[in-house]
């Protein structure tokens, strides 16, 4: 019996100027949000500030 290749990824060409990016799952999107959150952060941390300074 023949042994079967392990199936690669398919990855798309590389181009300049092109994005290159993961199926949108589930859990693709929840490492997203999840790794999103520091920046959210420091979003709201600066909006803050603003907002302070105009005060």
């Amino acid at each position: 019996m023949a042994r079967k290749a392990k199936a690669e990824p398919i990855t798309p060409a590389r181009q300049p100027n092109s994005i290159v990016g993961t199926p949108a799952t589930v859990e693709a999107c929840r490492a997203d949000y999840a790794s999103g959150a520091d920046g959210r952060a420091a979003m709201a941390r600066a909006a803050e500030a603003s907002r302070a300074r105009r005060s």
